[in-house]
């Protein structure tokens, strides 16, 4: 395997800043979360945040919706409508970035499935997926720590009756209840569509829907092994801290460097 991109989130609120930031610490990407919030409500703003994102020159961009409560499943149609409207739109967006990656959810920021529809949710999300697709961008799922997405053999389902790509959350997946309570192993969310795995997150488990880091490598160890094995070749640090972000940083640097794919070429972590 060749090495991965080490992609940082968009945590820094000014651009110019974060692409610096990206450069001096050795990551190649940036993985772009945007938020309901972010659609713009006319041609100006939608110009003014593609001026933004392109101020991140020489780096890949991809793209990551974290819209809680916005789910194309929703049992209520009007709810549902406007979802899938409001993913078309960020679509569109990325289409014109020429982004390639989007990745999704099902049941952000609820607490159960209630009011959401098992069939019109597969229905949306592979519509929604061959939108993408028509404009050049694949459309990837991620798993959850709770829902639908985080039961394996329901995350299968929803990724062979979808034709949706994996974006692995290496920390959810620890810590949903299907893997602690040894009924699936980590491994299950993927092994049954390897080719489908584009992206992954990676920290080491989510608590009180906060990212822990590592304390160290052996913490994250055999999930990067299942990474490599698997061939995904983009691995997005998902810490929003500093301190948390070098931290993964070096745990991440001596794993490649164990697996010889580093090349020496790392940046110092201070500076």
């Amino acid at each position: 395997m060749n090495l991965p991109s080490i992609a940082i989130c968009n945590f820094i609120e000014d651009t110019a800043t974060l692409r610096e930031t990206a450069l001096q610490y050795g990551f190649s990407g940036v993985d772009w979360t945007f938020k309901v919030e972010d659609l713009p409500r006319n041609e100006i703003e939608e110009s003014r945040l593609l001026g933004e994102i392109a101020k991140l020159k020489g780096l890949e961009v991809r793209y990551h919706c974290a819209f809680k409560g916005i789910d194309l499943g929703d049992e209520d149609d009007s709810k549902a409508e406007a979802a899938m409207e409001i993913f078309r739109k960020f679509c569109r967006i990325v289409s014109r970035l020429e982004g390639r990656f989007m990745t999704v959810h099902l049941g952000l920021g609820r607490t159960s499935s209630e009011g959401l529809s098992w069939e019109r949710t597969i229905t949306a999300l592979a519509d929604l997926v061959g939108y993408g697709k028509g404009l050049g961008v694949h459309l990837c799922l991620e798993n959850l720590a709770s829902g639908w997405s985080s039961r394996p053999q329901l995350f299968e389902k929803l990724i062979r009756k979808t034709g949706a790509g994996i974006t692995l959350d290496i920390g959810h997946a620890r810590v949903c209840q299907s893997v602690q309570c040894q009924v699936f192993e980590l491994e299950d969310f993927v092994l049954p569509h390897p080719e489908r795995v584009f992206n992954a997150h990676i920290y080491h488990e989510e608590i009180d829907d906060r990212h822990v880091p590592p304390v160290c490598l052996e913490d994250i160890r055999g999930r990067l092994d299942l990474l490599v094995s698997l061939g995904c070749h983009w691995w997005v640090l998902e810490l929003r801290e500093r301190d948390p972000l070098m931290t993964t940083l070096g745990a991440v640097r001596e794993y490649l460097e164990s697996c010889d794919l580093t090349g020496g070429a790392n940046p110092p972590l201070e500076s």
